[in-house]
């Protein structure tokens, strides 16, 4: 694709001096362009409910002065739009004198490919796809009600131009397959869910191993739960699976980790650095250089390459997550996590891929190693507050562990529990790391990013358990 700054009806000379004029005096900003086209095909009950195709572009200027910031966006591309974004936004400066900061270190690193995923296979086949996957549901069993089977791809072309006339571009691809199934027996109804995906084309995630894989698992899980009885209320020692299991931790622990809520002392995690606020042997880093993972960044959207940041080492805390407002302000240096929606919205600290390292311990030889507890092998939604670091997890998979062995599978199980305190409570690891299949989204002050998460099995001790049956 042609330069988008190259796509305003006035010279990039122009340009530059106009962002150049707007930061002057600030202590960072840039000019952030994106283009965007992006597709999603939803099949639902035997029909194709909803396909939708969209693009949007537009740019957002920002200037800082110490902790204020001034923003304006607009999706015309124009030299008018952009003389009243920098009107409006250099009124933050009012006064104020700052040295601008210097531009982030460029690397060769490429971790994903250009290639615009939407476009192959055709929408058509894509059509066509989703009806297999259906069909293929309800032949496998009878008890099969409804099936839910989704695609969605984006294509983003992002351009940063800094005050001082550097320029950043990124070409990110993203796809997503989701399977969602709901079975029932008599008046009762379960469901299962399964999806996956990443930075990179349909390809592999659209194979027929594949795409069956995700459905098996979604019935799979459906039938499990069909089978559960109510959850126990109480106090239990809790395995936690592998993989997608790790969203506790990025609710619970990462976004706590997070500069913006340290430096304003709103983490439970703030002014801790450097002291124990996990147990032995837990490591938690948040890497956004893993090559086609949904949560990796070859730049950030201020045009910081990503890295792979260690946040807790053996238990210690050792480092947050910086935007380059944050680590400014904070005296610490910009992690490559400043990250944002779109052209509309600011940066501000976010996770990319974060999970927790592997141990030493069989997963095997954790399961066996409780006498009753519960094994959580997946989660759906969950609630967390950063002050206070307190959490509310809902499991959508999970079963009774009695005597070292899993038995009962059991539904409506809520974990419950305060992030610093919960990690304090792991007492072994599992050998078995591994991040998830590519479906996480992260909210944060009202913007949405695809994120990454993971872990190997854990054990934790004495949890608080919420269920039907007391």
């Amino acid at each position: 694709m042609t330069s988008l700054i190259g796509q305003f009806d006035i010279s990039e000379d122009r340009i530059k001096r106009l962002v150049a004029d707007t930061v002057e005096g600030a202590d960072d900003g840039e000019l952030f362009l994106e283009y965007r086209e992006s597709e999603s095909l939803m099949f639902d009950n035997g029909r194709l409910k909803t396909a939708n195709f969209n693009t949007d572009q537009g740019f957002g200027l920002r200037a800082v002065a110490g902790e204020a910031t001034g923003y304006a966006h607009s999706s015309e591309l124009s030299e008018a739009s952009l003389l009243r974004a920098a009107d409006a936004v250099s009124a933050v400066k009012g006064g104020y004198s700052g040295t601008l900061a210097a531009a982030p270190a460029r690397t060769n690193r490429h971790l994903y490919g250009d290639e615009n995923p939407i476009p192959s296979p055709g929408f058509e086949a894509k059509a066509k796809l989703l009806q297999e996957i259906d069909a293929w549901l309800r032949d496998k069993d009878p008890r099969v009600r409804q099936v839910t089977a989704s695609l969605a791809s984006s294509w983003q072309h992002v351009e940063i131009l800094r005050g001082d006339g550097e320029v950043v571009r990124d070409i990110r691809p993203l796809v997503r397959i989701n399977v969602s199934v709901v079975v029932g027996d008599g008046e009762r109804q379960e469901s299962g869910s399964h999806g996956m995906g990443g930075r990179a084309g349909f390809g592999e995630f659209l194979v027929e191993d594949s795409w069956k894989h995700a459905a098996d698992e979604a019935l799979r899980q459906a039938l499990v739960n069909l089978d559960a009885k109510p959850a126990p209320a109480g106090t239990f020692d809790i395995v936690l699976s592998s993989g997608w299991p790790g969203v506790m931790l990025h609710e619970a622990v990462g976004h706590g980790l997070e500069g913006d809520f340290n430096r304003k002392k709103t983490s439970a995690f703030a002014g801790l650095m450097g002291q124990q606020v996990a147990a032995k042997g837990v490591t938690v880093v948040d890497d956004g250089t893993i090559a086609e993972r949904r949560g990796s960044l070859t730049v950030d959207d201020e045009g910081t390459p990503s890295g792979r940041n260690v946040l807790i080492e053996d238990g210690k805390l050792v480092g947050y997550m910086q935007d380059r407002q944050n680590a400014r302000l904070m005296g610490m240096k910009a992690t490559g996590n400043g990250r944002r929606e779109s052209y509309a919205h600011q940066p501000m600290p976010r996770m990319t891929n974060t999970y927790m390292t592997g141990g030493d311990m069989e997963p095997q030889e954790i399961i066996a190693s409780v006498k009753k507890g519960i094994y959580a092998v997946s989660f759906g939604g969950g609630q967390v507050d950063i002050t206070s670091g307190k959490f509310v997890f809902g499991c959508t998979e999970a079963y009774m562990i009695e005597d070292g062995k899993v038995t009962q599978p059991i539904k409506g199980a809520m974990l419950i529990g305060n992030g610093p305190d919960a990690m304090h409570r792991v007492t072994m690891v599992g050998n078995d790391m591994k991040l998830d299949t590519g479906i996480g989204m992260c909210g944060k002050g009202g913007q949405s990013v695809p994120v990454g998460v993971g872990q190997p099995h854990l054990r934790m001790n004495q949890m608080t358990v919420g269920g039907t049956q007391v």
